[in-house]
């Protein structure tokens, strides 16, 4: 039975890669930031575990629940957009997006990582379009861009130092997706993100590793 650890899956996308990773077979590892989310996830089939994935004692505890897991697929979900406008960000503001979606990778990839590279497995981080600066056409959101390009660069460093130990790591637009921060007018469902996604993962091989890809597989620019 594979395993799969979706970090984030209380709502939205992670819990809907749960619920379908549960659906195929999978045995299924599933955090939440809050303790009330975990037996939602114990009741869908998955081993629950609560994260603050901004509290490094809570990531040493997961690493300490999790050692000597080998993990197939793992996705590192968790983030948030931060502030609407595009004003003067506050010292707060920057510290929640930045220690959310950066620092927190920056701890969690290397606890994570060599559990996949044992079981030659497959890494990837929920990143956004909106970090591409290739593909850039608006400043709207500046310091969310900022924070999942940086996210970027921790999962292109990951990829250097452990694809060649076999993880094959990739960062993932996920599309704009029908959730909390996406909306309702949203292009895609978390059904259709998380199915594509679980497609494009499954489908890459190692030539793949340190990639920026649509959830259709579709290559993005940095």
């Amino acid at each position: 039975m594979p395993t799969a650890l979706i970090i984030g899956a209380s709502r939205g996308i992670g819990r809907e890669l749960v619920r379908q990773y549960l659906a195929d077979g999978w045995r299924v590892l599933a955090s939440a930031r809050k303790s009330d989310d975990c037996p939602a996830l114990g009741a869908m089939g998955a081993h629950p575990y609560q994260l603050d994935v901004t509290s490094a004692d809570s990531i040493a505890a997961l690493g300490w629940n999790l050692d000597g897991e080998l993990l197939d697929a793992a996705f590192l979900n968790a983030g948030v957009y931060g502030p609407r406008h595009d004003g003067f960000p506050t010292r707060d503001d920057f510290d929640a997006v930045m220690h959310t979606n950066v620092l927190a990778a920056l701890r969690l990839l290397p606890v994570i990582a060599p559990m996949v590279a044992e079981a030659r497995g497959k890494l990837a981080v929920i990143s956004s379009r909106m970090a591409s600066m290739g593909a850039r056409g608006s400043a709207s959101g500046t310091l969310y861009r900022a924070s999942k390009a940086a996210l970027n660069s921790v999962l292109v460093d990951t990829s250097l130092r452990f694809g060649p130990k076999g993880a094959t790591c990739v960062a993932f637009h996920p599309g704009w997706v029908q959730t909390d921060m996406g909306g309702p007018g949203a292009d895609i469902t978390p059904e259709q993100s998380a199915a594509g996604l679980r497609a494009t993962l499954a489908g890459i091989d190692a030539s793949a590793n340190g990639a920026f890809l649509n959830y259709d597989g579709t290559p993005l620019p940095w």
